[in-house]
């Protein structure tokens, strides 16, 4: 995907026209429509008109101040029946209203959701792609296990096992495994003389089809089938719509803890090999079973390539077809708070990689997203995206607008650009997931607009394409949560299924984000590896636009790494960042010809420098993480109280965003590392705009002191 051909496209649907450097007063006052946030509007259980579709866009752009829609037909009682002409004669409604405004939609991709299913779950239970494609829905990775004699001959029937993707026997003793393929017949018949010592279970791994009527998400054909069938669908009757009025595709829910956690398909091995270069038969029992010394890399390579293979099949399909239809991709995992995602997301980061706007969602039932808004954030920092969603506030009931602030400031100071309230009802009667963002919901009929122009206001300034600024790099903990998973987990599937010992990164980011005031981007390994340069004391993330340069290096909980990141490591800590290490410290090579002895060796090297010592903070908490950084130069400081915040830099000017997230009201002064240029605060409530009076500090620093209320926030502008 070319970046350079995605900003422009953004920027022409953002119709962006700003005077007097990037940001003009009145406009920010009172931003453009295409600056406003476009909900999800449910079509929920009831009949859909056009005429009530006219009307109902009307009034979410006119009274509640939004800025179009994304629909989302939904319920066993909607009708018109999906995909049929009466649902298009609506939904050329919408569009045709949407047009006349200059309001913007997001084609949303499902009846229901999750994504994949046309209709299959939350939606009227019809199996539209199952049903056509029976061939191209989810599978399931199986194990069947045969008990083997020391000193025998075995010959078994396996025939009736399934499609059959690996055989293998392991010595439980030792963990030794033996490839068995060569020994099955074509018919499937297993003849194998048994070692004369040891415990030996043969295994025999199949494919099989499972119940999910959803489309194999880890297969290009089967997505492309899929997008076919619903997204082509779309530019069929709206082309002239796209790019202009119907700006970006929407996902929902797309996940792998479906088919038990196990899911996999039929050309793994096949894109396994491509990877390697070599077979996967013999790494199949480490799925499950420690199998030794190589069971973290095997595990790596095997889970990595499944992740790999979702990356692939689903987000990287959808993102093609938007981007060479003129439109953006987004949308968001289920479970995306779990923090072993392994089973679930595969790699919560690389999901990221190919789409130009990552997101997350934020919903109710005691799911922590905030946590994990800085993975999805730093996705699209690490693959130079500028634009990351979130779909908010969906089943966390009737929110109090302090909560709806509050909950804005917190996404938006860690990187989210493009909040997706959820949601506005059809049938204002009938609504299954509370709240109902409208006019309509008298508990929001009032204070609505303003709150949507506060959004307006937040995305005027942060919806460009800009530079991150941050001095700490926490490297993401992919290949430790790899090496320490297995299937059939004692969590449960829907869970993760396993705990992985030692992991911190989400309390790491918590600490540092929400206690110190501290900003971070997570490195993807990838990224370390391939992007990554060290020079004169910095660690670079080197990508077109997004430049970062990193002082500090955190490695949250990671047990197991690959020894070119951890040379990178190396390498950045000789050249004066600082490395410190939470919980655990790795000792455990994520590669498959390493060992465990040369990442040790290096970490040890570092702890017992004379010079610039790593720092080890066992049990990470405010004060120990503190501490861990007290001394380095930082960007922004805070005095008696710390404020979430976020820096960018756009077309050479600086931006601030800070946010009081607290309950209580915070007065403290604020520190910057260099201020060039004029200054102005500008706030994203009121669409106030004042001069800010930086003052010099005897450390060369620069000062000012801000008081914000509960639920506020204010941005710095320099001009």
């Amino acid at each position: 995907m070319k970046r350079s051909l995605i900003t422009i496209s953004l920027m022409a649907l953002l119709a962006a026209s700003c005077s007097s450097g990037p940001y003009d007063k009145k406009e920010f006052n009172l931003p453009d429509i295409s600056w406003r946030p476009t909900p999800l509007w449910f079509w929920n259980n009831c009949e859909v008109t056009p005429e009530g579709v006219e009307a109902g866009l009307k009034d979410m752009i006119e009274r509640d101040f939004y800025g179009g829609c994304s629909i989302l037909a939904f319920g066993d009682g909607f009708s018109p029946d999906y995909l049929s002409e009466e649902y298009f004669e609506a939904y050329a409604k919408a569009v045709e209203t949407a047009r006349a405004y200059g309001a913007k939609m997001s084609l949303y991709d499902e009846y229901g959701f999750p994504s994949g299913g046309m209709g299959a779950a939350n939606a009227d239970g019809v199996n539209r792609f199952a049903d056509k494609y029976p061939q191209h829905c989810i599978k399931r990775l199986d194990k069947h296990e045969y008990r083997a004699t020391a000193g025998r001959k075995l010959i078994l029937d396996l025939s009736s096992d399934g499609y059959r993707m690996a055989t293998d026997a392991m010595d439980r003793n030792s963990g030794e495994v033996i490839a068995l393929g060569p020994n099955v017949s074509k018919d499937g018949i297993l003849e194998w003389q048994v070692p004369d010592h040891g415990d030996w279970t043969v295994m025999n791994f199949t494919l099989e089809k499972c119940a999910e009527p959803f489309v194999d998400y880890l297969s290009p054909e089967a997505v492309g089938i899929f997008v076919d069938e619903v997204h082509e669908k779309y530019y069929e009757r709206f082309a002239d719509a796209f790019g202009s009025t119907i700006t970006s595709t929407f996902f929902d829910e797309p996940t792998m803890y479906r088919a038990e956690g196990r899911m996999w398909t039929e050309k793994f091995n096949e894109r396994f090999m491509e990877i390697y270069g070599c077979d996967p038969e013999p790494f199949y029992p480490a799925l499950w079973y420690d199998t030794g010394a190589t069971a973290p890399a095997v595990r790596n390579m095997m889970f990595g390539t499944r992740a790999r293979m979702y990356s692939e099949g689903f987000m990287k399909v959808v993102a093609e077809w938007a981007e060479a239809h003129g439109i953006l991709s987004t949308g968001h995992q289920d479970q995306e708070e779990v923090v072993n995602p392994v089973s679930v997301s595969g790699d919560l980061m690389l999901c990221g990689k190919y789409m130009s706007m990552p997101g997350i969602d934020k919903i109710g039932g005691d799911r922590p997203a905030e946590n994990f808004y800085k993975v999805v954030s730093s996705s699209a920092q690490n693959w130079d995206r500028d634009y990351v969603m979130s779909e908010t506030f969906g089943a966390m009931g009737n929110l109090s607008m302090d909560e709806l602030y509050s909950i804005a400031i917190e996404q938006y100071t860690k990187g989210i650009t493009n909040l997706i309230p959820h949601a506005v009802w059809y049938d204002d009667s009938n609504v299954a997931f509370l709240p109902e963002l409208s006019s309509r919901n008298p508990l929001y009929r009032n204070a609505l607009p303003d709150f949507n122009r506060f959004l307006s206001r937040l995305n005027y300034i942060l919806q460009r394409p800009g530079r991150h600024v941050a001095d700490i790099a926490v490297l993401y903990p992919i290949q430790t949560l790899q090496a320490g998973h297995h299937l059939d987990g004692p969590e449960g599937y829907y869970m993760g299924g396993v705990k992985i010992p030692g992991s911190d990164y989400n309390r790491v980011s918590a600490i540092l984000t929400d206690e110190l005031g501290k900003d971070f981007t997570y490195i993807h390994p990838e990224i370390l590896d391939e992007r990554c340069t060290i020079s004169e004391g910095r660690l670079a993330m080197c990508n077109d636009h997004n430049r970062e340069e990193f002082s500090t290096l955190i490695l949250p909980g990671v047990k197991a790494v690959s020894l070119s990141n951890m040379k990178q490591v190396y390498d950045a800590w000789k050249s004066g960042v600082r490395v410190i290490f939470t919980t655990q410290l790795p000792c455990e090579s994520a590669d498959i010809d390493g060992d465990g002895c040369s990442i040790s060796k290096l970490v040890n090297e570092m702890l017992g420098a004379d010079v610039n010592p790593a720092v080890f903070v066992p049990d990470p908490t405010p004060e120990t993480i503190a501490e861990a950084l007290s001394g380095i130069d930082a960007d922004v400081c805070f005095g008696d109280a710390a404020l979430n915040y976020i820096h960018k830099t756009v077309d050479g000017h600086d931006v601030y965003l800070f946010g009081n997230i607290d309950d209580t009201t915070r007065t403290t002064s604020i520190s910057l590392r260099s201020a060039k240029g004029r200054w102005y605060l500008m706030d994203p409530h009121t669409g106030d705009v004042s001069p800010a009076a930086l003052k010099r500090t005897g450390d060369g620093r620069y000062c000012l002191t801000v008081t914000l209320e509960p639920s506020r926030s204010i941005f710095l502008v320099s001009r």
